[in-house]
Parts: structure tokens; sequence; C-alpha cells
């Protein structure tokens, strides 16, 4: 097993505070660079398309509720765990784009909602595509076994941090 820049930071500790133990040093630090590694390539995924990871989180939001591809601000609020004020901009941005479009709600004229227009679909089944190659091709250094394996153990990391 090869050294990489954490292992490197570890030892700088190590030598400096070697009562420390840095074993959540470790990990965190690289989760954090590949978070930071595989958002880049994300990006530049979906840059290819015009639009941003955050574009993306609220299109592919949209798509996968279903027909008629449609949701209020507060539901999307909710599924992105945002603010009002994040999902407005959001919203702003792919209105103008002509991705999404916002209307009146059918139900409840106090309410609107944000629909999918079809060049919005078309564009976030195209990234969505995109964005789970440029998935695999960084995971692809791990065999299909250590990948599950990796799954099981991220998972039950997440369900740990609450």
């Amino acid at each position: 097993m090869t050294g990489d820049g954490v292992d490197r930071i570890l030892e700088q500790w190590a030598r400096e505070r070697p009562e420390l133990d840095t074993e959540a040093m470790g990990i965190f630090g690289r989760i954090y660079r590949i978070a930071r590694a595989s958002g880049d390539a994300m990006e530049a995924t979906y840059g290819r398309f015009g639009i941003t990871r955050a574009d993306f989180d609220v299109l592919a939001t949209l798509r996968r509720s279903g027909e008629p591809f449609a949701l209020t601000p507060s539901a999307l609020t909710g599924a992105l765990m945002l603010t009002s004020g994040g999902i407005t901009g959001r919203v702003d941005r792919l209105e103008r784009a002509g991705l999404v479009a916002r209307s009146p709600s059918p139900t409840d004229r106090r309410a609107l909602l944000v629909t999918l227009t079809p060049a919005g679909r078309e564009v976030v089944d195209k990234a969505v595509v995109a964005g789970l190659e440029t998935q695999r091709s960084l995971l692809a250094a791990l065999p299909p076994a250590r990948r599950r394996e990796l799954d099981g153990l991220l998972r039950d990391l997440l369900a740990a941090a609450g």
C-alpha cells in the first residue's frame, strides 16, 4: 500500500504530537479529499450540459418525483435541505435557462409549482447518465467486492453520524 497526502499529514502529527490518536483524522481527511475530487469531477461533467451540481440537484429531484415532474418550492427545500432563499436562486437560474417553469398550483391558489420543462428533462436525463459514468470511472480502481464493502461501511458511518 502506498502513502498519500493524508499519510504525510499523519506522519507529521505523529512526529510533533506522538500521544495523539489520529485515526479519525486519517479517515475523515480521506473522505474530505475524495468528496472534493469527486465534486470537481461531477461539476466538470455537469458543466458539459450547461448546468452546475446545484442545478443538477434541483433538476434530478424534479425528475425523480415522477410525472408531472413538479414540486412546490417548499418540497424542493425539504428534499435538498436548503433554505428557501437557496432554492429561489437555483430555480430563478434554471427558469431563465428554460429548464424549469413556475406556475400556480391547481390545488392551492397560494402555492406555486416548479415543473421540469421538456428541455430540462432532456438535460437531466443526459446529465445523470454522464454523471454515473464519471462516478463509475472514479470507482474503477476498486474491484466490485471492495466497492460493496465500501458502500456498506459508508452506510454504517452515515447512519452513526445521524
